[in-house]
């Protein structure tokens, strides 16, 4: 995939791909409602499938390269390709990343969302911080966009903030951000950490993911050799995740994967 050519999309294209990632992103503000103690895993993935199909689209993930089912939901030392499951009941003081990507007018729109189990007051401060500071770093890594500059900025500004938090934090290497547009992954690779003035120059037009996937402890992970997605933490501790697809225009940055713009 390195030698692919990067997609620079069209204001048409733009315009359609606006209305997949809308459309992901009010699923994940919605969601947030039936995240509770007592709902299963398959509860979530019916609610996301369902909202999906009524707004006109296909969940992208599903049956892609053999994945079963219409989201991610990767609980607490999930890293991430957590398969939704009637078996595992959320509980209280859990954390959980929904991973929504949404296939509508030939495009892909890609986000995903932690959620604290039982509100704030049910999780412990550690996992708190955790899902806060994981927000941080996408957020830093949004700065970074413009065009111009280069790829290796985003995981250069990831990794500069969690050293500083001081805190033993370890940034998964294996699974990074990624292009999205007409194909659910395409170039360039985003990953979070790096140097700066390394990678691809960002131009206007391209369209990502930028998605630090953060662990309490090591960086190192566990992919499940019985169902091969479900990525873990290789001593157990929590992980958390956030996501956007951005663009990168004439002037910086723009957040595709906001809720209301959609229409649904």
């Amino acid at each position: 995939m390195g030698t692919a050519k990067i997609s620079i999309k069209t204001e048409h294209e733009i315009r359609l791909m606006r209305e997949s990632c809308s459309i992901t992103a009010d699923i994940l503000a919605d969601i947030a409602e039936i995240v509770v103690p007592g709902i299963t895993t398959e509860d979530l993935n019916k609610f996301v499938h369902e909202r999906i199909l009524a707004a006109g689209g296909t969940p992208s993930t599903l049956h892609y390269r053999g994945y079963p089912k219409s989201c991610c939901t990767s609980l607490n030392d999930v890293i991430c390709h957590g398969i939704p499951s009637s078996h595992v009941v959320l509980k209280g003081g859990d954390i959980i990343n929904i991973d929504v990507t949404t296939y509508k007018n030939g495009f892909h729109g890609d986000a995903s969302c932690m959620y604290l189990v039982g509100g704030a007051d049910a999780c412990s401060s550690a996992a708190r911080d955790l899902v806060a500071h994981t927000k941080e770093a996408l957020a830093r890594g949004i700065q970074e966009v413009k065009p111009g500059a280069r790829i290796g900025n985003i995981g250069a500004a990831i990794q500069d903030y969690v050293r500083e938090l001081g805190i033993p934090y370890g940034i998964v290497r294996e699974y990074t951000g990624h292009g999205v547009g007409r194909e659910f992954h395409e170039p360039p690779q985003v990953v979070h950490v790096g140097r700066r003035g390394t990678g691809e120059v960002m131009r206007p037009g391209m369209t990502f993911t930028i998605e630090p996937m953060i662990n309490q402890g090591t960086h190192q992970t566990v992919l499940s050799p019985i169902d091969q997605w479900t990525v873990r933490t290789a001593d157990g501790k929590l992980s958390a995740q956030w996501e956007h697809t951005v663009l990168v225009t004439e002037e910086g940055v723009e957040i595709l994967t906001v809720p209301g713009r959609s229409g649904g």
